[in-house]
């Protein structure tokens, strides 16, 4: 087998045109003779090209509106012969199978039709049939034929069969069988996950074809990727490429703010995936200030996010910290002049987008899946077990502190008071020295927990926190209950006039 083969002839059906006249111009100049079907047809012949219809190959009509065009021994043998295999090319002269060197071939929308919310019977038509068989079929036979599957190839291919006269060597057509093997696996996945809506039968099946290559993973030593579409969350006003950090980091905001949609203006400061500042007040301006107070020596570096526009007061106090990233739905034109002063610095306007149901992470030499946290705290949800019930303002704070709670690494405890976060103590091994750290940093930034109001994101297996607490000034607490041993807890605010609520709900997060 010669390294370099010349292609004679093509076979071309493709749902998407844009792009194609080049390549079939190019082909028609290099005297490649071409098939084709349908509106593929119509349109090569339009650019004023000869095609050979498949149908007068195959004696066959398309059949069954058009299910049934490509499915015959005759197309399928062109392309799936073997050159070097004697009895191949005997039976190929035997029954008149035309030579197929290239497949040009992409595949009905699926996933597009899907989101698009059409109708159960248009989705179940755009399961492509021919296509894919096509693409699996020349793909498989890389070393005789070259398949190229999408429309994004498009141009590599005429930069290809332009550079050498239509000879192209087996390590391109090994490229383009891979890209094809992309494609084919990724549009299988799409479609069983969507009969698998329910999660009936226990597979995991994941394609992205999505790819950023980042300058590192976590640390320089380690590559890194992000498979997704960036763009259709968010889009970038200025800055620099975002790192894998930043990906974590933007991930942990964007999953935080959600849980205050709609709400008075409120702002956040996120560092390694935790807030370090979090306000709610009247004005977005305000509201920054409040967050920052919270530990403006951790928002160095930090990422900001909030739920409401950007004017240009907020822009200028943003302007004068060092910061990674800033999100927001929209930004006023002259608070993005504003904060485009500083080069590097990542603006992101967030559109809303449906998270994925589920979370998925590996483990081991495997994956964990689990359905995402959707539960949030609320109001209707709350049990009062202790004699002395919160306050209006307490109960508005406590609410507050568990949506952050809920969002920040375990063990936690988070400190609030007046729509504001006071401190937290994340990360901690026991929920005493996540509390205990809490109160020192509010201490540390002056905070005044008379009157505040503690979140924890599980259950007190014993009354030291809520002594802890109540001995810093804590007047109310949140958690979720279902501990053997809760009634100490709540024997304990009894005897304090400390107000306790329960969630049963518990938000680790690990």
């Amino acid at each position: 087998m010669s390294d370099l083969k010349k292609i004679s002839s093509a076979l071309i059906s493709v749902f998407h045109k844009d792009g194609l006249a080049p390549i079939v111009q190019k082909l028609n100049d290099l005297g490649v003779t071409i098939y084709s079907t349908g509106g593929t047809q119509k349109f090569i012949n339009d650019l004023g090209i000869d095609v050979v219809a498949v149908e007068s190959v195959t004696d066959y009509p398309s059949i069954l509106g058009g299910r049934v065009k490509t499915l015959h021994p005759k197309v399928f043998g062109g392309i799936l012969n073997r050159q070097d295999n004697p009895s191949d090319r005997e039976q190929m002269q035997q029954y008149n199978i035309p030579q197929l060197d290239v497949v040009i071939v992409d595949l009905y929308p699926f996933e597009k039709t899907v989101s698009s919310g059409a109708s159960q019977e248009d989705i179940i038509e755009k399961i492509d049939i021919g296509g894919i068989s096509l693409i699996r079929a020349a793909a498989k036979n890389f070393k005789d034929t070259i398949c190229v599957s999408s429309m994004e190839d498009y141009s590599e291919f005429l930069e290809l069969i332009s550079q050498n006269q239509g000879a192209i060597d087996i390590v391109a057509r090994r490229h383009f069988a891979a890209k094809a093997f992309n494609v084919s696996s990724n549009y299988d996945t799409a479609i069983f996950n969507y009969f698998n809506a329910d999660q009936e039968i226990t597979a995991l099946k994941i394609s992205q074809t999505n790819a950023n290559v980042l300058r590192y993973g976590e640390n320089p030593h380690q590559k890194g990727f992000f498979f997704g579409d960036f763009d259709q969350m968010f889009d970038k006003l200025h800055g620099k490429e975002l790192s894998y950090n930043n990906l974590l980091d933007v991930d942990a905001a964007v999953n935080l703010m959600n849980e205050f949609t709609g709400e008075q203006p409120t702002f956040a400061i996120l560092k390694h995936n935790n807030a370090c500042g979090f306000a709610q007040r009247e004005s977005v301006h305000k509201a920054y200030i409040d967050a920052l107070a919270g530990d403006p020596v951790s928002a160095f570096g930090g990422v900001l996010i909030c739920n409401t526009q950007i004017d240009a007061a907020t822009a200028n106090e943003i302007h004068t910290l060092f910061c990674e990233v800033v999100i927001a739905p929209s930004f006023a034109s002259d608070a993005i002049e504003i904060l485009k002063g500083k080069k590097n610095r990542i603006l992101l306007t967030q559109k809303q987008v449906t998270l994925s149901k589920t979370t998925v992470r590996t483990c081991l030499n495997g994956t964990l899946v689990q359905d995402r946290n959707t539960i949030t705290d609320t109001r209707e949800g709350l049990t009062h077990p202790t004699s002395k019930k919160p306050t209006s303002q307490e109960l508005k704070d406590l609410l507050f502190a568990s949506k952050i709670c809920k969002h920040t690494k375990s063990n936690t405890i988070v400190l609030a008071k007046n729509g504001q976060l006071c401190a937290s103590g994340t990360g901690q091994t026991s929920r005493v020295d996540a509390l205990n750290q809490a109160i020192e940093k509010a201490k540390n930034f002056n905070f005044d927990l008379q009157g505040a109001v503690m979140a924890s994101d599980a259950f007190f297996p014993f009354p030291d926190c809520v002594e802890i607490a109540d001995t810093a000034g804590i007047t109310a607490v949140i958690q979720p209950g279902g501990s053997i041993k809760d009634q100490l807890s709540i024997d304990y605010c009894d005897a304090n006039n400390v107000s306790m609520v329960f969630t049963a709900t518990r938000h680790f997060k690990h």
